[in-house]
């Protein structure tokens, strides 16, 4: 994988590609998950030292979504599609015939074990280079991209400023289970600041936040 800018050990480059749907199939072998775990950790420490020394100026709830848009599972398997990673990920029939190859989870999993498969082969610097140069666009969309990068971090941040306590967040649910539905309310202050619909209670509470924040900031910056 010429993309991924650095060699890596061929053994440690197997583990990492190694899904336990595969190793299951192949008699239980070793898994990418320890090498998921590390590099996990690699990731975070590069990610976090970058932003906390280019934007000196904001604040730790400014710089946690900025963080979230470089090492959370959509960023990550995007980055793992770009680069082809999906390709030559070792996955097990059970996974193949139901789109392992575009399972988010799985491929910012496999992107997180060659990540720690790197960082034991070059160690931290030039694992350095690879993470900076995959995550920097996303980093940089992030500090433009305001509330909406990240509602409910936004809305959180708007009530600590207020003094208003915690968000939390009504749940309302229908439908059949294959076909479940959504909707949440922000509560804060004893009072609902607005509601959002969706596919999931995660997507149902950030359309919720999106829906609740500029009255809660007029209300806040009043």
């Amino acid at each position: 994988m010429t993309a991924w800018g650095t060699e890596v050990d061929p053994q440690l480059l197997d583990l990492s590609l190694t899904h336990r749907s595969w190793a299951f199939e192949n008699g239980g072998v070793p898994t990418n998950e320890r090498l998921e775990l590390l590099g996990d950790a690699v990731l975070s420490i590069i990610v976090t030292d970058r932003i906390f020394h280019d934007y000196p100026d904001k604040s730790e709830a400014e710089l946690v979504p900025i963080r979230a848009a470089a090492v959370s599972e959509a960023p990550l398997a995007a980055i793992a599609k770009r680069i082809k990673l999906d390709e030559f990920i070792l996955l097990g029939n059970g996974e193949l015939v139901t789109g392992g190859r575009d399972k988010a989870s799985i491929l910012s999993d496999a992107l997180e074990a060659l990540i720690g498969a790197t960082y034991l082969t070059v160690g931290l610097d030039r694992t350095r280079g690879v993470v900076e140069r995959l995550t920097g666009p996303y980093i940089v969309q992030a500090t433009k991209a305001g509330p909406a990068l990240d509602w409910k971090t936004s809305i959180q941040m708007l009530a600590n400023d207020g003094g208003l306590g915690d968000v939390q967040y009504a749940i309302e649910s229908s439908g059949p289970d294959h076909a479940r539905r959504f909707v949440a309310t922000v509560i804060l202050d004893g009072r609902s600041w607005g509601s959002g619909k969706g596919t999931s209670r995660a997507k149902a509470e950030m359309a919720a936040a999106e829906a609740a924040y500029e009255e809660l900031k007029r209300a806040v910056d009043a």
